[in-house]
């Protein structure tokens, strides 16, 4: 649930305990004061009220909105306590009118990526060619 944003743990205004948890190991993420977590408290608290709206929480609405998203096959959990999993499971049966999801898309529009945990990182493998590529002796065209 995106570090913990989307649990509502981390809230616009409140302080962020960096003492433990995710926060602890990479406090720079937790930032209030950065661009990038700023936007994502901001729209956490859009997501907040849209929850309260349909009357549901937000990891609710969180697993709600994976579950009817036509590009997700399978919406993949890790709760690590019983209450987390049952919290998360009442989530699978909210129904998300298309006016929720244009709310949805109002708050993180298709295509925006606010999760990005370090706004420029990179996986390596996409940013080095050699790493996005076999060795010349090892492609199949090279048996041809």
């Amino acid at each position: 649930l995106a570090s913990g944003f989307l649990t509502g743990r981390y809230r616009k205004g409140r302080p962020i305990d960096l003492s433990s948890g995710r926060p602890a190991l990479v406090p720079h993420r937790f930032d209030p004061a950065l661009p990038t977590t700023a936007a994502k408290l901001d729209a956490v608290e859009e997501f907040v009220a849209l929850a309260d709206d349909l009357g549901c929480t937000l990891p609710e609405l969180a697993i709600a909105f994976a579950a009817a998203h036509p590009a997700v096959s399978s919406v993949i959990i890790g709760p690590r306590t019983m209450d987390q999993l049952e919290g998360l499971l009442k989530g699978a049966p909210v129904l998300l009118t298309d006016e929720a999801m244009d709310r949805i898309d109002a708050i993180v529009p298709p295509g925006t990526d606010l999760y990005a945990p370090d706004g420029v990182w990179r996986r390596a493998a996409l940013t080095d060619p050699a790493l996005r590529r076999r060795p010349l002796g090892d492609r199949a065209a090279a048996d041809a």
